[in-house]
């Protein structure tokens, strides 16, 4: 999978160097897509801690196991993103946007150990994680495809979002990537440990 790892440093380059990054977040400072989009952020935050324990505790209190399995998965795709992420951020250091149009720093990074902190910067957690968690569902649920759409579509909502708020444009495409990657690795993994 490194391969798609790669993927992720080509495009962040280019994006960068082409001015995109500037370009997209000067084109998205509006007070209305901020509204809608800001939103992303505590969501994004809050749903990787919550949903896997109450999918763990109503499977077992309904009994139904598959439903469990599908909170230990997003569970441990939420993880692995949050660990891979954070370990990207601590070796990149990339400044975050500014919430108002200044001077291009969409090309800053600090390159080095942890020299940004883990919390702010390349790629995208949230992305990472959004995307880890619904293409986890999107494995787990071939004969549900509207389930794991559903999951797209919220994993889209928060990456977009905070690439319009607190984020860069290829700190999402970047993340989406990576958490494309690791929930594919993990679905596959539990649909298997399922099926066997």
């Amino acid at each position: 999978m490194i391969l798609w790892h790669l993927l992720a440093i080509a495009l962040t380059f280019i994006l960068v160097q082409s001015g995109f990054d500037w370009f997209y977040f000067s084109s998205t400072r509006s007070p209305v897509l901020r509204e809608w989009m800001f939103p992303s952020a505590p969501i994004g935050g809050l749903v990787p801690l919550a949903l896997p324990p109450i999918l763990i505790l109503s499977g077992s209190i309904t009994s139904r196991a598959r439903i469990s399995l599908t909170g230990w998965a997003i569970g441990q795709a939420a993880l692995i993103g949050s660990l891979l992420s954070s370990t990207y951020k601590a070796f990149t250091g990339r400044v975050h946007p500014e919430h108002f149009i200044g001077t291009d720093i969409s090309h800053d990074f600090r390159f080095g150990i942890l020299r940004g902190g883990m919390f702010w910067g390349w790629p995208s957690s949230h992305t990472t994680i959004a995307f880890a968690m619904a293409v986890t569902v999107f494995t787990l649920f071939p004969k549900q495809r509207w389930l794991g759409w559903l999951a797209i579509a919220y994993a889209l909502y928060i990456g977009l979002g905070v690439s319009m708020t607190i984020h860069w444009f290829s700190d999402f495409v970047a993340g989406a990537i990576l958490g494309t990657v690791i929930g594919v690795v993990v679905g596959r993994s539990f649909l298997r440990s399922q099926q066997g």
